[in-house]
């Protein structure tokens, strides 16, 4: 899926904990109440979901294993 080359694993890293930022953001913004968009609100969860997955992914990548 990606690269093992752990320079290109912390590029990627610091784009999707922005992305994931950003959407928490947005979601943060959107109004509550009847007149909101339901679909989109859990669209972006989702969205956000698993962007914190490939983060959780791409943060192990980055850690050694070490057989004990």
């Amino acid at each position: 899926m990606f690269t093992e080359d752990p320079a290109a694993i912390v590029r990627k890293l610091t784009e999707l904990k922005l992305e994931h930022r950003d959407l928490g953001a947005a979601i943060a913004q959107l109004p509550i109440g009847p007149g909101c968009d339901e679909l989109q609100l859990t669209r972006l969860k989702k969205r956000k979901l698993r962007l914190k997955d490939m983060i959780a992914y791409l943060e192990d990548k980055l850690i050694p294993d070490l057989d004990a």
